[in-house]
């Protein structure tokens, strides 16, 4: 297992791929942060009233990583068994390690662990873009305050379960270029209309909150749909949003041990 944890962190993180989407990622979360800081610090006419103010419009500022960044670490994840399949390198990798289950468990780890790095990065980034503006125009940057942390802490978690899904994924959907059309249509258009409507319909109020993204929001602590008025819902407890990621991360990894990994490759 070590050999092979070695092997696909080496396959990551020696391409340039890893650094580059960390780099747009960083550059995204720099702009949409600052922004949103912004219109939480200096809100106009009614929108004052609504938003949340002291520590948490400083923790929801910090957690917007998630909603944001999100599809970055659903990216990174999944080329990781899209990209071997692309380049046919998978044929060499199951050549070292025939044994299937064994390489899926190693690309999961490795996957996770890159995505707890984005998700460090993702935290030091929105804290960047998001601390001067509260401190200077808002209430504070509470970057001391136990709450803040929670929320920041939480934020790399829940990107280590993002990255861990998009390896699943990638391992299902194995074609590269159908896989990053599903994440982007899915993180960038179904899932935000999803807990919209899902929110603002009654019969469907207690659905939203199994979304993938409302999962995390839960695990993290707050939701940024809910403070901005757009939706989204009530969340589950914080532990039901992890097992809601882990069920998310399982149920992708079976389905690519059974459809993807039981086939013959050449």
């Amino acid at each position: 297992m070590i050999a092979a944890l070695t092997a696909e962190w080496r396959k990551l993180v020696t391409t340039r791929m890893w650094w580059i989407i960390a780099l747009v990622m960083v550059a995204y979360l720099l702009f949409v942060t600052a922004v949103l800081a912004f219109s939480i610090a200096a809100p106009s006419g009614e929108q004052a009233a609504a938003l949340p103010s002291g520590v948490e419009a400083a923790s929801m500022v910090y957690s917007a990583a998630n909603p944001i960044g999100y599809v970055f670490p659903l990216l990174i994840g999944s080329m990781v068994f899209t990209t071997e399949f692309r380049h046919q390198s998978v044929t060499a990798s199951l050549l070292v390690e025939p044994r299937r289950g064994l390489l899926l468990g190693a690309k999961l780890v490795t996957g996770a662990t890159l995505g707890l790095v984005y998700g460090v990065i993702a935290a030091a980034s929105v804290v960047l873009a998001g601390a001067p503006v509260l401190t200077i125009i808002g209430d504070g940057a509470f970057l001391t305050d136990g709450a803040v942390w929670e929320v920041l802490l939480w934020s790399v978690v829940v990107f280590g379960g993002w990255s861990a899904i998009g390896v699943a994924f990638g391992g299902l959907v194995t074609n590269q270029v159908a896989a990053i059309v599903v994440i982007l249509a899915f993180t960038q258009f179904v899932e935000p209309v999803a807990r919209m409507v899902g929110s603002s319909i009654d019969a469907l109020s207690g659905v939203a909150q199994f979304l993938p993204g409302a999962a995390a929001d839960a695990v993290i602590g707050t939701s940024f749909f809910s403070s901005f008025g757009g939706g989204g819902g009530d969340l589950l407890p914080r532990w039901g949003g992890l097992l809601m990621l882990l069920a998310f991360v399982a149920l992708f990894a079976l389905l690519a041990r059974v459809v993807t990994l039981r086939k013959d490759i050449a």
